[in-house]
C-alpha cells in the first residue's frame, strides 16, 4: 500500500476542488440565479450526482492516508476504515453493499468495448427527440424550420444504439430506429462510438464511489462535458447565441467533422473505460484476497 502524507493527500484533495470547481461553481450561480444553461445543465440534472459529491476527493484502492488523528474528511465517510493512523478505502464492505451493481458495470463497459463500433449515427438521436413534436426538449431555437429538421430525420437512417436517448424520441421517431432498444437489452447494444456512451463514464465511475481515485472521476466528467458540447453542436437547435459553434450533420462536411470529433472522443473514452475496468478488477482481486 502507498501511504500519502498529510501534506501530500491535503494538496491532492485541494486540487481535486479547485479542478472540480471550474465547471461547479458557474452551475451554482446559475443555480441560484434560476438560470438554466441548455447545454451543461444535463450534466447536472441528467446524471443526479450531488455537487457536493463531485468536491469529494478519493484516492483510490491501495492508497492510505497518514491520518493519526483522524483529520482526513474520509475518516468519517462511509466504506472507508481507519487504522493503526491510517485511512483507506473499505474495498471488502463497498463490494458486498454493491457487488451485483459493479458486475453489471463491468460487463457494459467490456461489451461496450467488444461491440461492434459506429460511426454513421451523426449525432441524430437529438434530431429524433425533436421529430413531428411541438414541444422540443431545449428551449432553444432550431436551426432548420420544423418542416426542414422533419426532413433531416427521413432522409437518413437513425442507428441510434443508446437506450437512455433511444427513450426520449418522439413517438413517430422511434420505428425509425434501426434497432428497438430496451431497458433489457441495453448491454447487447452499447458501443464505444456513441456519444451518449462516453458520458456515461462518467456515471459509471460514480456509481464505482470511493473505488476510483479523484482523478479519475473528474477526467470522465471533463470528458462528458467536451462530448455534450458536440451533441448540441450537431443537435437541431441553434446554440451559437450561447458562444457553440454549428456541426451541420445535413451536410457532408457536417458529417466529416461529427465523426472526426466522434473518433477523438471514443479514444479518450477507451483510455477512460480501460482505467474503470482495471480499478474494477483489482477491486475483486482485493476482496479475493
Amino acid at each position: 500500500m502507498n501511504i500519502l502524507t498529510e501534506t501530500e493527500w491535503r494538496a491532492h484533495n485541494n486540487n481535486h476542488i479547485t479542478r472540480a470547481r471550474r465547471y461547479t461553481d458557474d452551475h451554482l450561480a446559475r443555480r441560484k440565479a434560476g438560470t438554466a444553461h441548455p447545454i451543461f445543465d444535463f450534466l447536472f440534472e441528467y446524471y443526479p450526482i450531488r455537487i457536493s459529491h463531485l468536491h469529494r476527493w478519493h484516492p483510490g484502492i491501495g492508497i492510505g492516508l497518514a491520518d493519526p488523528h483522524r483529520a482526513s474528511p474520509h475518516s468519517a465517510w462511509r466504506y472507508y476504515y481507519h487504522h493503526n493512523g491510517v485511512t483507506t478505502t473499505d474495498v471488502s464492505a463497498f463490494l458486498a453493499a454493491h457487488k451485483p451493481a459493479i458486475t453489471q458495470i463491468r460487463t457494459i463497459l467490456t461489451n461496450t468495448t467488444a461491440n461492434p463500433t459506429r460511426f454513421d449515427c451523426f449525432g441524430l438521436h437529438e434530431w429524433a427527440m425533436v421529430y413531428r413534436t411541438d414541444h422540443p426538449r431545449h428551449n432553444l431555437p432550431l436551426r432548420l424550420t420544423p418542416a426542414e429538421t422533419n426532413q433531416v430525420v427521413e432522409q437518413h437512417t437513425i442507428k441510434c444504439t443508446h437506450f437512455d436517448a433511444y427513450r426520449f424520441f418522439t413517438p413517430e421517431a422511434q420505428p425509425l430506429n434501426l434497432t428497438v432498444l430496451t431497458r433489457e437489452n441495453r448491454e447487447h447494444g452499447e458501443q464505444r462510438g456513441c456519444l451518449h456512451a462516453t458520458m456515461d463514464l462518467y456515471k459509471w465511475a460514480a456509481k464505482l464511489g470511493p473505488l476510483i481515485p479523484g482523478d479519475l472521476w473528474l477526467d470522465t466528467f471533463e470528458l462528458a462535458w467536451q462530448a455534450r458540447i458536440l451533441d448540441m453542436e450537431a443537435s437541431p437547435y441553434d446554440c451559437r447565441s450561447l458562444g457553440f459553434g454549428v456541426v451541420p450533420i445535413e451536410t457532408p462536411e457536417g458529417k466529416h467533422e461529427y465523426v472526426h470529433r466522434q473518433r477523438l472522443l471514443a479514444h479518450a473514452g477507451d483510455l477512460l473505460r480501460h482505467r474503470i475496468l482495471t480499478t474494477i478488477e483489482q477491486a475483486f482481486a482485493f476482496n479475493y484476497n
